[in-house]
């Protein structure tokens, strides 16, 4: 059985970094918009038999529950500790892997978490989808706690520094819709500019951030 992971952050903190461009009440929308997305998509993959959202946020859980995914109070309250603790969940219940996700890569599809998951074929590894900025937006790891979480910073090069002290078999995937994780103003604009019509991008074209991020 494969569990999904997905971390949020209550929504008053989350996406700090774009408050010169988004009001606090259209960051909140947007987080919303974005985990909506990859819900969605963690829903519709073949590969994935559960998928839970792990927060303090009694809203993204209320969406969590509503959109079909299993609400995960985070008691830690720091993201690898409430992802070790979702983690441990799921091997409770099981789970011969688990795929971390963030909330924040609206235009992953179906087809590529199970092409992710399809390069399970040992029995101790894991598979990373890095980031633009050297970041981690997709990790399975099986078994599911073969190798501490390290995200933050540079995570790419921490989790295949600690898979490779593991001894466990790597795999680097790539997938455009993976890449894109949304941190910063122009992150906004390319989802914006890139064809789709996801849930975010109607968000972001409806707040015209186009029009703002020329103008900061």
């Amino acid at each position: 059985m494969i569990a999904t992971i997905i971390p949020v952050k209550a929504l008053p903190l989350a996406k700090s970094r774009l408050s010169t461009l988004l009001s606090g009440p259209e960051r909140r929308a947007l987080v919303l918009a974005m985990l909506s997305d990859v819900l969605a998509t963690a829903g519709a993959a073949r590969s994935i038999a559960h998928f839970g959202v792990i927060s303090a946020d009694p809203t993204v859980l209320a969406l969590a529950s509503a959109r079909g995914a299993e609400a995960l109070p985070d008691h830690a309250h720091d993201l690898n500790a409430a992802l070790t603790q979702a983690a441990a969940y799921y091997v409770a219940r099981g789970a011969a892997a688990v795929l971390t996700l963030p909330a924040d890569i609206p235009l992953v599809q179906p087809r590529a978490l199970d092409d992710l998951i399809a390069t399970r074929t040992t029995t101790r590894g894991m598979a990373i989808a890095p980031s633009r900025d050297g970041g981690t937006n997709a990790l399975l790891t099986w078994p599911p706690l073969a190798l501490p979480y390290m995200f933050g910073v540079g995570s790419q090069a921490r989790h295949l520094a600690a898979a490779h002290e593991r001894g466990l078999t790597v795999r680097e995937f790539r997938d455009p819709g993976m890449e894109l994780d949304v941190d910063r103003p122009d992150d906004l604009l390319l989802l914006a500019e890139t064809d789709g019509e996801t849930e975010t991008q109607q968000l972001v074209r409806e707040l015209c951030v186009a029009e703002r991020v020329m103008c900061v």
